[in-house]
C-alpha cells in the first residue's frame, strides 16, 4: 500500500527543507530527486508520476525540495528555533552540498540498501556539484534530468542589469531586493543575482565542448542522463548537449542516455513515459547490485 507523507529534513545549518516521501511497504530502494528552481509539484507534475510508478514497482521516491523550489518557502531553523523564509529570492548556492547531504542522511538513516540520487534542471547541476566533491559510497547511481544550461538562462541579463547588481553588492546592499526580476522571472536579492551572473558554482554543463567541465570530469559514479528532444535551453540541440556532458565523464561508456521524443524541459505529455523509463532503469540497477552482492557471498 502506498503512503505519501511530508518530510522535514534539517540541514547542518539548522534550516529545515521540505520534501515528500512516496513510500511503498518494506522498500529497500529509493530515488531522491533534487528539484530545480521553481521546480515544485505545481510546475513539474511529473514528480507524481514518478512517485506512483516507483511505488507500484516496490520502490520509494523522495521529492526533495532545496532552497529554490518556490520563490518563497516558509520554514524554520532547528538550531535557533526561529522561522525562516527561504526560496529563489535569497538562495545561496554554497549550501548545495549540505542540502543534498540532508536528504542522503535521511535515506541512510531510514535503512535503504539502494540509494539513487537524481536532480532535475538546476537540481541536476547541484547533483553534479555534489558528486564531484563527494565520492559517496551511499549513492549507487545518479540520474541527471534535463541539466540547466546556465549560459543560456543568463544570456538575457543586460549589461545595465549586470552593472546594477555589481554596484548594489559592492555598496553593501547585497541583501536588498533588486528592482527588477532576474532573468525576467526571479525576484531576488542582489547577492543571489550576483551568484547567478558572476560567480555561479553550478555553471558546470555547457553546449560548447571546450568550456569548463571540471566538475563533470570528477564524477566516478555511473548513472543515466535524460532529456526531452524539444528542450529549448540547449540552442536547438538537446541530444548534442546531453552527449557532450556525458563525453566529459570518466564513466561515459557505462552511462545510459535517454532521449524522450517530442517533449521539452519538463516532459509535457510524456510524464508517464519518463516515470516508466526511470522505474525500469532503477529496477535493473537494483537487480544488478543484488546479483553482485550474491556473487561475492
Amino acid at each position: 500500500m502506498q503512503e505519501v507523507k511530508k518530510l522535514d529534513v534539517p540541514t547542518k545549518r539548522g534550516t529545515v527543507l521540505n520534501g515528500v516521501l512516496f513510500s511503498s511497504k518494506n522498500a529497500d530502494t529509493v530515488l531522491i530527486a533534487i528539484t530545480g528552481i521553481h521546480g515544485n509539484f505545481y510546475s513539474n507534475p511529473f514528480y507524481y508520476n514518478i512517485g506512483d510508478t516507483m511505488n507500484a514497482a516496490g520502490m520509494d521516491f523522495i521529492y526533495a525540495q532545496t532552497n529554490d523550489a518556490f520563490g518563497q518557502i516558509q520554514t524554520y531553523n532547528v538550531k535557533t528555533g526561529n522561522r525562516e523564509v527561504i526560496g529563489s529570492w535569497n538562495e545561496d548556492f554554497n549550501f548545495t552540498e549540505e542540502d543534498i547531504e540532508a536528504y542522503l542522511d535521511y535515506a541512510e538513516n531510514a535503512g535503504y540498501k539502494h540509494i539513487i540520487l537524481a536532480g532535475h534542471s538546476l537540481g541536476a547541476n547541484k547533483v553534479i556539484y555534489y558528486l564531484s566533491r563527494n565520492n559517496d559510497g551511499g549513492v549507487e547511481h545518479f540520474v541527471l534530468l534535463s541539466p540547466a544550461n546556465i549560459g543560456y538562462l543568463t544570456s538575457d541579463v543586460t549589461e545595465n542589469e549586470k552593472k546594477f547588481i555589481k554596484r548594489q553588492v559592492e555598496n553593501g546592499d547585497g541583501g536588498k531586493m533588486l528592482p527588477f526580476p532576474l532573468l525576467g522571472w526571479i525576484a531576488c536579492i542582489a547577492n543571489t543575482a550576483y551568484q547567478w551572473v558572476f560567480d555561479n558554482i553550478l555553471d558546470n554543463v555547457h553546449v560548447e565542448k571546450d568550456r569548463d567541465f571540471s566538475d563533470v570530469e570528477k564524477i566516478t559514479h555511473t548513472g543515466a542522463l535524460v532529456i526531452g528532444t524539444y528542450d529549448n535551453f540547449t540552442y536547438g540541440d538537446p541530444a548534442g548537449f546531453l552527449r557532450n556532458i556525458n563525453e566529459h565523464m570518466p564513466t561515459a561508456k557505462e552511462n545510459k542516455l535517454i532521449f524522450l521524443e517530442r517533449t521539452g524541459h519538463i516532459y509535457q505529455q510524456k510524464e508517464q513515459e519518463l516515470a516508466d523509463k526511470l522505474s525500469e532503469l532503477i529496477w535493473d540497477w537494483r537487480m544488478e547490485a543484488e546479483a553482485k552482492a550474491s556473487n561475492k557471498e
